[in-house]
């Protein structure tokens, strides 16, 4: 094989490889208080649940061992526009684009790995496999040629 074409292959693996890890949300146990449209978040541990607050009024409440969250921040501000948040019951999608925010519980219990956000849709990866959450439905991918970034 032409030591042209490896390096070739080399350079595109390399470059695939940074722009996929770019791409991932990190995923944080900060309890805030984070900016959003809908007002300043906070978690508060109480007992063994946490509670969601905007602006210190409690809008959810979620069973967790620890505070586990994946947030897409908006673009023009660090405003933090959608989180999906680790629970003992399955993951909850928090969108803050609304007043009041929404609150989707997935209903299916697993650990999130990785998120990615593409439009109104939340794509995640889990020890399950890869599942999309769009319109409060949870639906398990199989495979795909839709690049998510």
């Amino acid at each position: 094989m032409d030591p042209k074409d490896n390096m070739r292959r080399l350079f595109l693996a390399s470059l695939a490889a940074i722009s996929f890890v770019t791409s991932v949300q990190a995923q944080s146990n900060a309890p805030g208080p984070l900016a959003t449209p809908s007002g300043a978040l906070e978690f508060v541990r109480a007992d063994r649940e946490f509670v969601g607050m905007l602006d210190k009024e409690v809008f959810d409440r979620f069973a967790a061992n620890s505070l586990t969250h994946f947030d897409e921040a908006g673009s023009a501000s660090d405003t933090v526009t959608r989180t999906l948040v680790q629970t003992d019951a399955g993951p909850v999608l928090y969108d803050f684009r609304r007043r009041p925010a929404l609150v989707q519980r997935s209903g299916q219990r697993m650990t999130v790995k990785r998120v990615f956000w593409q439009g109104d849709e939340v794509v995640m990866q889990s020890s399950q496999g890869w599942f999309r959450f769009k319109g409060g439905v949870l639906t398990k991918l199989q495979s795909s040629k839709t690049i998510y970034h």
